[in-house]
């Protein structure tokens, strides 16, 4: 018989499941875009505004799956970075 205990737990790792697929995607695309301007890609001042912005915007979202994954999960690190 399934409880209301394992439908929130299923819920749960459903969230978690996201939240670290989403983080993963937050990541790389900052990753990308560090490594873009690097090496040089950004040609106008403008470009590289547009993409400082972007990096702190995903920064920022980073942090806060973070956050919202403390108040819900012992070990944060653990579950993002697996």
């Amino acid at each position: 018989m399934t409880t209301l205990y394992d439908i929130h737990t299923d819920m749960l790792m459903d969230v978690v499941d996201f939240s670290r697929y989403l983080y993963k995607v937050l990541r790389a695309r900052e990753s990308d875009i560090a490594f873009a301007m690097s090496q040089g890609s950004v040609k106008t001042w403008e470009d590289y505004k547009m993409l400082v912005g972007e990096i702190r915007g995903l920064s920022l979202a980073q942090e806060e799956i973070k956050t919202l994954l403390e108040s819900n999960q012992d070990d944060v690190e653990d579950i993002i970075s697996s």
